[in-house]
């Protein structure tokens, strides 16, 4: 059954780790002075110093219970006929032909039992104040809030469709019928402000409209989550797909990270006595982790300061700054000290101005600007080589891996992500050595730009002066700019890969959660093995273990042990065998495909398939699987899991950790806080989009739909806040309405009743080939848009409505994927020719190609630049599920290495 899509408020994500730091963050300068200069690790605790005891103010009591609720609307049942009563359209829209950003009213007439307001009011929702359209907030549903009349309780039994939901209203600050250009709610919060806007920089780093970016921030400031912005709030996000949400949610969360730790740093600061107007204002600007640590890092708890930092501690403070303002009064002998180290001569004079220039450049907003944006113009290439130490620290076959890298350049522009993880890895095991080069071209046009432009003194200066500043401007690039520039190329291009990497996971792991499960069968679980046998576990159409066992076909007791088999399948009238893909299982294959050749099974016409059967172990030692299967072995276990995986593969994988499921690539080198929220969001997207069924799913996805459902559905008409409900009372007062079975979210019942009525179905005829009808014909009279006119809502509103209630009963969305492919006989590596085209079954997907079963044995690997949009189907790019595991493709043999045991393949078309 379809089940819907739920919002469940996340718990907020932990901030990256130090420890997951790419190793070309840390420090590498040869002096301890350079390293405070170039680098800023924050230490993990630090040491504060005591303070005067603040007074505690008193606060203010939480209100009782009772409390809360007088002065709370009381929450009244109405008649089934108050569906067809009018909706209060007082909702923002965007003027048509205006400018989006200007909004009217549109004001339906009174109902006599309704006093006018003087602003249209939302009904307050569990527990939340109702929010007026003074502060530029809408309600949160696709539909117009309604004003209804108070009536007395009727019966317990009516359906709850035509009260507002109990859920929490979080999008209620966005405004529905039309897009919103850049609210002012988008922005960060007072408490981290910046001097750049939180929308523009998300907007030019993901290429997201900027109104759509203020849409989304919105969004997920009120705790939506993924599946229900995508699939809710269309209008607002401009269509987009759940995936571009994730990669915007991650450029947020940067963005808020860095505004969150600049503002830490300021507050530190400025109990030190450290902070200046100056540096504050380089703080604000701060866009980046990197930015901030070239600014911060003179001031981190336990530095010894810097050589500018030192020099001005002696005075040179002035001398550096009438240089640039007034050099015809500025005199270094002025400055010597005979008694003070550091000023005991002019050159040591000179050198304490030198360093306080370069650091004054080198903290410069628009000298930063000029050098990124000069160095975009230039070949600037990421160059790695075999490390000198290598043969005393790595071993032999550690080396052998990263042999394509071990004289490796290539522009950043043009570098591949997977060749920067690569690369990371070769330098985190000490086998490579991995450097940014900049030409020298950029020092030389710098310079003289800094001398002769930005930097220029504002009166004449006498050549000893400007050879200072010459001096100064070469040390601040040397020294300061060119180490943050590398710094800040390795940590852009390692975070896309990361990204990337990450996305390509997520990506597979929503292809593997969507295959298409195999319903009405009895299945047989196999898990290969040669010493301890081969586990066996039977599992009905319902998942329910039947049986298990264990055979030996590879100990020379093959026909004993295949007659075992043999029974075991009559007896159950099993006809399926799903056989994973760990050790033995090539052996096993070919078992069972001669077994099967020879109408052993007969009269049953039994097939096989092969699945993958990583974190199968894994889950078989799990807390979950022992609370499930008690009684079992844990060998069986995994048997089990194994049939399961083919019955649904949805409701046995989120019972695994999804980085154990082994699909994508690099996965132990990414940021595992990235990955696992990445994974977690894709499951739950999952498991939203193709519900459960109560009557057979487990407790572990039971949970999943759980925490989505709770906050989406109603569970008892006149619930109050801070009143807690037994299951017997929730059973008297509430039955169940038949729009839970489908995909329309309980904020749109209203709508869906008063459409129906439009159409003259009712909830019975869900689903039936008359509801079809019914739709058809309206829209042929009126098209969708007029429909969604009348009804007060928008068209991608009113496209769910008409889904949920057209798709047959018990509809999933995953009949349209691919099902494994069932086989009865085996081919051999040996048995493939270049040029024979074969069909087979996408595996995984990298970032340099996608790996293909051709039951051979051994996966073959399609070159990413022979994937091309023209191969794929039209249903594959509306769907933009690309090429991932479970895709069932044509491909031609290309290349075949026997003893490296590798193929390669062209793909010819998507099946």
């Amino acid at each position: 059954m379809s089940a819907l899509p739920r919002r469940a408020r996340t718990a907020p994500k932990p901030g990256i780790p130090e420890d997951e730091l790419p190793s070309f963050l840390k420090s590498s300068s040869e002096s301890e002075e350079e390293t405070h200069e170039e680098e800023w690790e924050p230490k993990k605790k630090v040491a504060r110093k005591a303070s005067a005891p603040k007074t505690k103010v008193p606060r203010a009591k939480k209100p009782t219970v009772a409390a809360q609720k007088k002065p709370a609307v009381p929450r009244k049942r109405t008649k089934k006929v108050a569906v067809k009563e009018e909706l209060d359209t007082s909702v923002p829209i965007a003027a048509p032909g205006g400018n989006e950003g200007t909004f009217h009213l549109l004001q339906p007439k009174e109902e006599e039992d309704v006093k006018p307001k003087s602003a249209p009011q939302m009904l307050p929702v569990k527990g939340r104040p109702a929010h007026s359209l003074e502060n530029a907030e809408g309600p949160s549903t696709s539909a117009a809030a309604t004003k209804r009349k108070v009536k007395s309780e009727e019966s317990e039994e009516d359906f709850t469709f035509d009260e507002p939901p109990l859920k929490k209203s979080k999008s209620a600050t966005c405004p529905q019928g039309k897009p919103v250009k850049c609210a002012a709610s988008a922005k960060l919060d007072e408490d981290h402000k910046m001097n750049w806007d939180i929308v523009q920089v998300l907007s030019q780093r993901t290429g997201v409209e900027e109104w759509v970016c203020a849409n989304i921030i919105r969004l997920f400031n009120d705790d939506n989550t993924i599946p229900f912005i995508a699939r809710y709030r269309k209008e607002l996000i401009n269509n987009m797909e759940a995936d571009a949400l994730r990669e915007v949610q991650q450029t947020l969360e940067e963005l808020q990270t860095v505004a969150k730790k600049v503002h830490a740093s300021i507050q530190k600061l400025k109990k030190e006595g450290k902070l200046s107007e100056s540096l504050l204002t380089a703080l604000l600007n701060c866009r980046t982790l990197e930015e901030l640590d070239h600014v911060y890092a003179p001031y981190k708890t336990g530095s010894k300061g810097t050589k500018a930092q030192r020099a001005r501690q002696l005075g040179l403070d002035h001398a550096a700054n009438l240089l640039i303002e007034n050099p015809r009064e500025l005199n270094l002998h002025s400055y010597v000290k005979s008694s003070v180290e550091g000023l005991s001569t002019v050159e040591e004079v000179k050198s304490g101005v030198q360093h306080i220039l370069a650091d004054m450049i080198a903290k410069d907003k628009e000298t930063l600007d000029f050098i990124r944006d000069l160095c975009q113009r230039k070949y600037i290439c990421i160059q790695s080589s075999l490390a000198k130490v290598t043969s005393k620290k790595a071993n032999e076959k550690d080396v052998n891996k990263f042999h394509l890298y071990q004289n490796f350049s290539c522009n950043i522009k043009n570098i591949q992500h997977h060749q920067i993880l690569a690369i990371n890895r070769g330098e985190n095991l000490k086998v490579l050595t991995v450097k940014v080069n900049i030409p020298d071209g950029v020092k030389f046009e710098f310079c003289r730009w800094c001398v002769n432009a930005r930097w220029r003194p504002k009166a004449y200066a006498q050549p000893e002066l400007m050879e200072l500043l010459r001096y100064s401007t070469e040390d601040s690039y040397k020294r300061l700019i060119y180490p943050l520039l590398c710094r800040e190329f390795r940590s852009k291009l390692t975070s896309d890969a990361e990204k990337e990497s990450v996305m390509m996971f997520g990506r597979n792991l929503r292809q593997l959660l969507l295959m298409s499960p195999v319903r009405g069968r009895t299945l047989m679980g196999v898990d290969p093995g040669y010493k301890h046998g081969c586990k066996l576990a039977i599992i009905s159409p319902t998942s329910q273990i039947l049986h298990t066992d264990v055979v030996y076909l590879h100990s020379g007791k093959g026909f004993r042990e295949a007659e075992k088999i043999r029974t075991l399948l009559l007896d159950y009238n099993c006809g399926t065998v799903v056989i994973g893909n760990g050790t033995a299982c090539r052996e096993t294959e070919a078992s069972f495909a001669d077994l099967i050749t020879k109408k052993y099974f007969a009269p049953l016409d039994v097939t096989y398939c092969i699945t993958n059967e990583a974190g199968a172990s894994i889950y078989s030692v799990s807390p979950e699987a022992t609370k499930e299967m008690p009684d079992l072995d844990p060998n069986l276990r995994s048997a089990v899991s194994i049939a399961r995986r083919v019955q649904d593969p949805l409701a046995e994988l989120v019972k695994i950790e999804p980085k154990h499921i082994g699909v994508g690539m690099y996965q132990h080198d990414v940021s595992q806080t990235l990955l696992k929220a990445t994974l977690d969001s894709v499951v739950e997207e999952c498991v939203s989009f193709v519900g459960v069924d109560i009557n057979i799913c487990s407790e572990i996805l039971l949970s999943q739909q759980g925490d989505l459902a709770a906050e989406g559905h109603k569970v008892a008409a006149n619930e109050k806040q801070g009143k807690k409900k037994t299951k017997a009372a929730i059973n008297i007062i509430r039955r169940p309405n038949p729009l839970d079975q489908t995909c329309i979210h309980p904020e749109s019942y209203n709508i869906a009743m008063r459409f129906l009525t439009l159409i003259g179905g009712s909830l019975s005829d869900i689903g039936k080939s008359a509801m079809q009808q019914n739709v058809d014909v309206i829209i042929k009279k009126e098209g969708l848009e007029g429909i969604a006119k009348k009804l007060n809502t928008t068209g991608q509103t009113l496209q769910i409505i008409i889904d949920g209630l057209t798709q047959p009963e018990g509809f999933d969305i995953r009949q349209d994927f691919d099902k494994p492919d069932f086989k009865r006989s085996i081919v051999c590596l040996e048995d493939l020719k270049v040029g024979t085209v074969l069909t087979g079954r996408v595996v995984n997907a990298t970032l340099f190609g996608v790996f293909v079963d051709i039951g051979v044995g051994r996966a073959g690997l399609i070159p990413i630049r022979n994937i091309t949009e023209d191969k794929l189907s039209k249903e594959k790019k509306r769907r933009s599920l690309g090429l991932g595991p479970g895709e069932k493709v044509e491909v031609r043999v290309r290349e075949i290495d026997i003893p490296r045991s590798r193929i390669t393949l062209d793909l010819i078309r998507v099946l």
